[in-house]
């Protein structure tokens, strides 16, 4: 089987080649050049010519055919434009959800298949398998990685079964210390790479810097909303359906200036996300301030003080329909259908108890406990077990 590698330079993907060629597959390295621009990014140089470098001596070491296809155009159409017009509107994008849908799995996909592939393998700690329906119909099911500090399976959370259909994840099985110890015993390069911290593909990135390069500074105000504020004690009403009461546990709450006290400035809401507390620049609190919301409009910033303000947590998120993707369409909701799921709204954190609603004009995920910092944007996966088997974007 012929089996193309995106080889960024990282450990992942350079013993993800490694073990294909180890299975008896055609192995070709293509690495993504999908940024130019080293002015936003924190080294003294763009980090793709070192990732390259490095790419390009692990392909040598193991004998591989290796190739550069730049898509750094692409890149700032489908990814960058799409953040920085996401920010913008007061939403908390996550680009590497949206690179693995629409770059790796997609146009780098597209390219793999028309230099002969028969599939594609990333560096990804995920695990793809398929079984058969009773009409004979293959079903890829998207799997958690085996290392629980390292599952990406989030990041992949967009994909389609045609898009499964053509994916290997060969270190979806092994921890992290294991792909590194492989690396090392078969001396390559990156081995001891660090990880990298920053947007896909792009490197280390100061977010701020990098969103003022497009957004304009302009300053604001940063009002404290108390923990006795009225505003948090609303009765619950009496609800002539669930979808109702979904609609009112997932309601915004539109502070005014007048609900609470302004403790600070800001140079634009626009470079803050719902549960910041960094880069605030508040003091005079026994506990740190955190984003509970932001008025675009009149660029004011919310906060409250503590992990417990009330503002900072929700029992619900919801999802518009046109936002919403099934990576198993088979296990699809009818209208008023509900399912009990496990589910996260970012990387990393921890699967929480819950249900999933389908109504005909939205789709709702009810935590059994609180979640904090449920922001407009990101993504929200939910998993039957170990398995994701859908995603949406938060409204």
């Amino acid at each position: 089987m012929k089996v193309v590698v995106g080889l960024s330079g990282g450990v992942d993907s350079s013993v993800t080649a490694y073990l294909l060629q180890q299975q008896g597959h055609e192995v070709v390295a293509l690495f993504m050049r999908n940024w130019n621009d080293a002015s936003v990014t924190l080294e003294d140089e763009c980090p793709w010519i070192e990732d390259s470098n490095d790419a390009l001596m692990v392909a040598q070491k193991l004998g591989i055919p290796f190739q550069v296809i730049d898509m750094s155009e692409l890149y700032k159409e489908r990814i960058v434009d799409y953040m920085f017009d996401e920010y913008q509107k007061g939403r908390t994008p996550n680009p590497d959800v949206l690179c693995n849908r629409e770059v790796k799995f997609d146009v780098f996909m597209k390219t793999a298949m028309s230099l002969g592939a028969d599939k594609v393998a990333t560096g990804h700690y995920a695990q793809v398998n398929s079984t058969f329906d009773e009409n004979g119909k293959e079903i890829f099911h998207l799997l958690a990685g085996k290392d629980n500090n390292k599952d990406q399976s989030y990041f992949l959370c967009q994909l389609s079964q045609d898009q499964l259909s053509k994916a290997l994840f060969p270190i979806g099985e092994l921890t992290k210390p294991q792909v590194r110890e492989i690396a090392k015993e078969i001396g390559l390069v990156t081995a001891d790479k660090k990880d990298s911290q920053g947007l896909c593909f792009i490197g280390k990135v100061s977010l701020p810097q990098f969103l003022q390069q497009q957004l304009v500074p302009k300053e604001g105000e940063i009002v404290e909303i108390f923990k006795d504020s009225p505003l948090f004690s609303v009765e619950k009403p009496e609800f002539s359906s669930k979808e109702e009461e979904l609609e009112f546990l997932t309601r915004k709450i539109d502070y005014k200036k007048t609900d609470g006290k302004v403790i600070g400035k800001h140079q634009g809401a626009q470079f803050f996300t719902i549960g910041q507390s960094k880069g605030l620049g508040i003091g005079g609190h026994k506990e740190s301030c955190f984003i509970i919301s932001r008025d675009m409009e009149n660029n004011i910033i919310f906060v409250g003080e503590g992990h417990s303000s009330p503002g900072l947590h929700k029992k619900a998120l919801k999802i518009d329909n046109s936002e919403l993707h099934w990576v198993r369409e088979d296990l699809k909701l009818d209208n008023g259908g509900s399912m009990e799921v496990m589910a996260r709204f970012r990387y990393r954190q921890a699967l929480q108890k819950a249900v999933l609603y389908h109504f005909e004009n939205a789709s709702y995920i009810e935590f059994e406990e609180p979640q904090s910092a449920i922001a407009e944007g990101q993504f929200a996966a939910w998993y039957l077990d170990d398995e994701l088997i859908g995603s949406g974007v938060i409204a």
